[in-house]
């Protein structure tokens, strides 16, 4: 038996992604494996339904534990809360309870400079990182009353540094980041923790950032310092499940930020 089993998590972004080299290139699958590895109950969300189905197939399969799947974009111009509230809908009717949020999913138009970007370029960031993670707490936060749960928010040191090339996506990030020091603030007297981790692993949206802007890479992407980027599994996905476990929420009542991807520090 797992820390997690008889839990069931909400992963947005987690869609199956490879690298180059066929390794594991997505912090949201590399989460959505740890916890399926922890007995946990998955619903994992994304815009590619393909993407989402592989990943279902792989964790079924696998790990014995049940994922529902359901393809969600909140964009600007849809019905976010519609939106939002079908996953939910969909997750009570399956498993009847949410225990663990994690607003993982992030779009944005990297390597476009402050004065270059466009409004819609804008816009991809915010509803897809900032909006996302506001609807899904908003949506989520009876039932995460209810197990005294916890949400997980991934911001990034693009805000914390002002990375070249990544105005929206910076914003979206730190808008995420106090968005989840108030809901640390408003909702532990319901038993609920927040916290926020800004990753730096080497994934397939990495990846191509190099290919696609290597200037803006050059100037913005560096080894942490323990020498390699963090694996979306065995270390930003563990931290997630440290995160949710009993024994974590005993100890803090505060809200945590972890930055950096290894080398993880408050």
């Amino acid at each position: 038996m797992g820390f997690l089993t008889g839990k069931t998590a909400i992963i947005t972004g987690a869609g199956r992604a490879v690298l180059s080299n066929g390794a594991c290139g997505s912090i949201g699958y590399g989460i959505a494996t740890a916890y399926a590895k922890e007995g946990a109950n998955l619903v994992i969300t994304g815009r590619n339904v393909a993407k989402l189905e592989s990943a279902k197939e792989e964790l079924e399969r696998l790990y014995g534990i049940q994922v529902l799947t359901v393809a969600a974009d909140v964009n600007a111009g849809a019905d976010n809360e519609a939106v939002v509230n079908n996953v939910i809908n969909q997750t009570i009717e399956k498993f009847g309870r949410i225990d663990v949020l994690i607003n993982n999913a992030q779009a944005s138009a990297s390597g476009v400079t402050l004065a270059d970007h466009t409004t819609e370029q804008f816009d991809l960031a915010l509803y897809s990182g900032l909006y996302a993670a506001f609807y899904y707490m908003k949506a989520c936060y009876p039932y995460l009353k209810e197990t005294k749960g916890t949400v997980i928010n991934f911001a990034s040191g693009a805000g914390l540094f002002g990375n070249y090339g990544q105005c929206a996506y910076a914003a979206a990030k730190e808008g995420i980041r106090g968005l989840t020091r108030v809901a640390a603030t408003e909702w532990a007297k319901d038993g609920i923790t927040a916290n926020v981790i800004c990753p730096l692993a080497w994934t397939a949206q990495l990846e191509q950032f190099k290919n696609a802007y290597p200037e803006a890479f050059e100037k913005n992407v560096h080894t942490p310092p323990a020498g390699h980027f963090a694996d979306a599994e065995t270390e930003i996905g563990r931290v997630c499940v440290q995160l949710a476990s009993s024994d974590f929420k005993y100890l803090t009542g505060e809200t945590l930020t972890l930055e950096g991807g290894l080398g993880l520090r408050p």
